[in-house]
């Protein structure tokens, strides 16, 4: 039965985000989240629709449903659900998922009268510094460079373009992160230097730039601030949302080496010929069950440098993050000492056998 208070839509509900977003907002909210599969645990307050947003019929569908529970008014809808893929090859989900379903899903909300329209981006949509003191800004150019972003970007306009009347808000965000890590990029680099792995010594750009990380209760309180303040807010927004302080690759190699062996971890300056050669040979190499993650087309990226303003976000939501990578690192190296076969797993990395063995055995000794 339709409620009083209107419900809030949050799509890719079974993903991390997601996940985090629906615990928190069904705290306030009548919330329904959308997924293609059930997430494995659904929030009291909050239902579940399945959702495909690949398909026509099954979008239509799902919110015939949602109609049918909550009514055809909306507080707003939230939109996490989007394809990525580390590999950086092309995909047709690029734009089936990512460009199509975000139109998709406008289509039906406009059938509603729908509040607001939160749309999760990628800070990596924003040209990249070229400069050492300059800072990115909402205003900054744009410039994609590979797939993901791109189609970020491509919804982006989507959304302009086709948002009718309902108001919206773009989060550009950048690498999401916990004390387990749950962070790609980041766990890779970790795992390297606790395996002591040879090519976590080097590194193809400069090593002194690097890219904002934002923690995800930092994120889902932002996603929060951005909903409760729909009716002040303008009707067309963009916000980067990140910590003002970014972790160059040298300082994060450097204080991961330390607290997982006690010393510092220099990151090695290599060519970039020499890294692309290296990758490619890397991927060759890789066995079956371990895919090479430093590809090629990565080596281009190496120096990127993404210093971020937040002053936008920081006087129209009055939002600000709290954490910092760098003060978390000690408790992300806590728990991947303290437990690395459940660190490993929560990072969808393969445990080492010499970790797994080192492990077995340890609870085969019992404490002592």
């Amino acid at each position: 039965m339709p409620t009083n208070t209107p419900a809030i839509v949050i799509t890719g509900c079974g993903g991390y985000i997601g996940s985090h977003a629906m615990a928190r907002l069904a705290r306030r909210y009548p919330v329904v989240g959308l997924d293609l599969n059930r997430p494995a645990a659904v929030p009291r307050g909050a239902q579940y629709v399945e959702c495909d947003l690949t398909r026509d019929s099954s979008v239509r569908q799902a919110f015939d449903d949602v109609r049918s529970r909550f009514g055809d008014r909306l507080a707003g809808c939230i939109h996490l659900a989007a394809y990525y893929d580390f590999s950086g090859g092309p995909s047709p989900l690029y734009d089936q998922l990512t460009v199509q379903g975000t139109a998709r899903l406008l289509r039906e909300l406009k059938q509603f009268t729908t509040q607001q329209f939160i749309f999760s981006s990628t800070l990596l949509v924003m040209k990249a510094a070229e400069e050492e003191r300059q800072t990115i800004r909402e205003s900054s150019p744009v410039a994609p460079a590979w797939d993901y972003p791109r189609s970020k970007l491509r919804a982006e306009n989507v959304i302009r373009e086709d948002h009718g009347d309902i108001p919206f808000a773009i989060l550009r965000i950048a690498g999401v992160y916990d004390e387990d890590c749950h962070s790609i990029p980041l766990a890779q680099q970790i795992s390297r230097i606790h395996q002591k792995k040879l090519e976590s010594y080097f590194f193809p750009g400069d090593a002194d730039h690097g890219q904002p990380f934002i923690h995800i209760d930092d994120l889902t309180d932002c996603i929060e601030r951005t909903v409760e303040l729909r009716a002040k807010l303008a009707a067309e927004e963009t916000f980067l949302i990140a910590e003002p302080d970014v972790v160059s690759y040298a300082v994060a190699q450097d204080r991961i080496g330390e607290l997982i062996h006690g010393k510092e971890w220099p990151a090695i300056r290599v060519p970039k010929v020499v890294a692309k050669a290296g990758a490619w040979v890397g991927e060759k190499l890789a066995g079956e069950d371990e895919e090479a993650f430093i590809k090629p087309w990565m080596v281009d990226l190496a120096d990127d440098h993404y210093p971020v303003a937040i002053d936008h976000a920081r006087s129209v939501l009055g939002w600000q993050p709290i954490h910092r990578l760098r003060e978390t690192f000690p408790e992300m190296i806590t728990r991947l000492k303290s437990n690395p076969v459940r660190w490993y797993e929560e990072n969808n990395l393969p445990v080492p056998d010499e970790i797994r063995a080192a492990t077995e055995e340890k609870k085969a000794l019992g404490p002592r």
